[in-house]
């Protein structure tokens, strides 16, 4: 019953080292969509579809075995390297504005990492499996260690929670190696004039503090777990 009241107690970890990092992340989060919509509805002078904007990078690279199709929702852009295939959301595919060619060239980014064999997605795709499993039990582990007074199990638990934060750091330069690749071909080819260009890294930029933030909260969130277990010890 003591172990357990312990857990009902008012976790001022928590408070101050995770609040204040999914409040940070909820803002990121409103900027990403802020900025998408504003530049959602500026057209690029070009004409130029999201799709058509993607198939620019891949030529540029001379990739030649990736498709391009549209997929439901809004910012569910992705590039899937399995089926080798950049699905791009509703308001980007077929649509010419200056938010559709910077998110559709980033995505394309992300297949010429995987053309040119990019160390760091590479590092990052081969520590996906051990990863998804930190996320799915790690948590859930070191909790239940608290529970039951297992420190064995919370340790455990930290170890593999650890590995969301790690595969989030790996995904950092990945995240922002792409973004770099895109807005270097977009102004080498001309696909934006530089007002568009300064807009498209606006896009590009509040996308990829996604990223940091939730690589913040991850270590937060870790940190608290690690300072509870010493305080417990």
């Amino acid at each position: 019953m003591d172990t357990l009241g312990s857990m009902l107690y008012l976790d001022w970890y928590y408070i101050v080292l995770v609040v204040p990092m999914i409040i940070i992340s909820l803002i990121v989060q409103s900027s990403v969509k802020s900025n998408y919509r504003r530049f959602s509805k500026i057209a690029n002078s070009k004409g130029l579809t999201g799709a058509a904007a993607a198939q620019n990078i891949l030529r540029h690279y001379g990739i030649t075995d990736v498709r391009i199709e549209p997929v439901a929702g809004e910012l569910t852009d992705h590039y899937d390297p399995r089926s080798k295939v950049i699905r791009l959301s509703e308001g980007v595919y077929n649509y010419a504005s200056v938010s559709a060619v910077c998110i559709a060239c980033h995505e394309a980014g992300h297949a010429s990492q995987h053309a040119l064999g990019y160390t760091p997605i590479k590092i990052r795709d081969s520590i996906i499996p051990v990863c998804n499993i930190g996320s799915r039990i790690g948590l859930p582990l070191a909790l239940l260690g608290y529970v039951f007074g297992f420190e064995s199990l919370i340790i455990i638990g930290i170890l593999l929670y650890s590995l969301v934060f790690i595969f989030q750091l790996v995904t950092l330069p990945v995240e922002f190696n792409a973004s770099k690749r895109a807005l270097t071909v977009i102004e080498e080819t001309g696909m934006l004039t530089a007002e568009e260009h300064k807009g498209a890294k606006k896009v590009l930029k509040a996308a990829a503090m996604t990223y940091v933030a939730a690589a913040a909260t991850t270590f937060a969130n870790l940190l608290r777990l690690i300072l509870r277990m010493r305080k417990r010890s």
